[in-house]
């Protein structure tokens, strides 16, 4: 992902989740996804999909049974 893609998705997620402290930077040699930060605590991936031509971009978190219980 560029950055300007990058930018965009990180105001998109700001916006909808009313979260100034969401951050997305890219990932070293990988230009499909770019890691998710919550107040400097990573949080999960985000994947970019092209498939006939449409873009869509995946969030993929993981939450493990001991930070929730």
């Amino acid at each position: 992902m560029n950055e300007l893609e990058i930018s965009k998705i990180e105001n998109y997620l700001r916006k909808k989740f009313n979260n100034q402290s969401i951050k997305i930077e890219a990932r070293e040699n990988k230009d499909d996804s770019a890691e998710v930060t919550l107040a400097d605590e990573f949080i999960g991936v985000l994947f970019k999909d092209v498939d006939e031509g449409e873009t869509s971009y995946d969030f993929h978190m993981s939450i493990l049974e001991m930070d929730i219980g």
